[in-house]
């Protein structure tokens, strides 16, 4: 009668907490517990009350209490900037993939290109003990390297290359990529380079770099008025707006570098727009490499970068460290690869 009696009292309460279920069986919290993970360490006379017990009241385990149990989840936090910019899409169709039938569960957070936010999302990520956390750049701040290094589990920085990494590392050398990027375009022919960038994070300021290496190096006019940046949103609307801003303060300029393929493909509608002929007058190349490059008339110019693959790597380096194979790289140059296409080939336009 007073385990029927409990059973409907309890039944009326909104959720069913270990403790009830412990004081329904007459057992302590700590023995229906260890019925519930290790049923081996129990007597089967315990054991059968803790599941009488927990079949009346429909008890169910909180996902959060067993990771405080076992000090870890089977979370993987995903830390990105963007999650509609189709070259964050491309990491987490990767990250997706690389987890099918793991056992493991992504959870996906946007910090908008904000460190601030980016330090509190790792807070929270910290108290759900995740199983691991991949996080994007290399530019985290203090206080977010130290949470992310106190989390006592493996982490990932993605999309960049690193001498000194948290804990593990996969992407490319932006910057060398942006060098790679310019040396194309003087091998064409092309010798007043401008650049065009549109929301400039760190990543595409190591572009830039990349861009004011390549130029210096070669002897070309090294010109401020060459470089059109603006901290709004990637666009076409804002390529075609940069574009239009170079050529009215440089109108000799007869290439650009752009930092992604949004901005290019902006450019080069400015460019038609204008009557100006893509490649004979004016070369371009992208960034990133997205599918619609190959589809553009004319076709593209691009950096690619493998994102998708970057993903999935990354994925696996922290399933190798949780399941104790042997050790993954710490450090993983995934490369990058440049795509000539018609947007560049002045020398046959010629």
């Amino acid at each position: 009668m007073h385990q029927k009696a409990m059973s409907e009292n309890i039944h009326h309460k909104q959720v069913v907490k270990l403790s009830d279920v412990a004081a329904s069986a007459n057992v302590s919290v700590v023995t229906v517990s260890r019925a519930m993970r290790s049923p081996e360490l129990v007597s089967p006379a315990t054991l059968s009350k803790v599941q009488k017990a927990v079949e009346a009241l429909g008890y169910v385990p909180n996902p959060a209490a067993q990771a405080l149990a076992s000090a870890r989840s089977r979370i993987l936090g995903v830390v990105i900037p963007s999650l509609t910019n189709q070259i964050f899409a491309d990491l987490v169709r990767g990250v997706m993939d690389g987890l099918e039938n793991s056992g493991y569960t992504p959870q996906f957070v946007n910090t908008r290109y904000q460190l601030t936010g980016e330090e509190e999302l790792l807070r929270i990520f910290a108290t759900q003990r995740p199983a691991g956390v991949i996080v994007s750049g290399i530019d985290q701040s203090d206080r977010a390297r130290q949470v992310l290094r106190q989390m006592g589990c493996p982490v990932v920085q993605v999309m960049e290359t690193s001498p000194d990494p948290i804990d593990m590392i996969i992407g490319c050398d932006q910057r060398d990529a942006g060098r790679a990027a310019v040396r194309h375009l003087i091998e064409q022919g092309y010798r007043r380079i401008g650049f065009l960038g549109a929301l400039m994070d760190p990543r595409a300021q190591r572009r830039l770099a990349g861009y004011r290496d390549v130029v210096s190096a070669a002897g070309l006019n090294d010109d401020a008025r060459l470089i059109m940046t603006s901290p709004q949103p990637t666009s076409y609307t804002m390529g075609g707006q940069l574009m239009s801003d170079l050529l009215a303060q440089c109108p000799d300029v007869d290439a650009v570098f752009c930092n992604n393929d949004d901005v290019a493909l902006g450019a080069l509608f400015e460019c038609q727009r204008r009557g100006i002929s893509v490649p004979a007058r004016m070369g371009i190349v992208g960034f990133n490499d997205l599918d619609v490059a190959a589809c553009s008339v004319p076709t593209l110019t691009s950096v690619r970068t493998h994102r998708y693959q970057t993903g999935l790597q990354a994925v696996q380096m922290i399933l190798t460290r949780l399941e104790n194979l042997p050790d993954h790289p710490r450090n993983v140059d995934a490369g990058y690869q440049l795509m000539p296409r018609q947007s560049t080939e002045r020398m046959i336009a010629l």
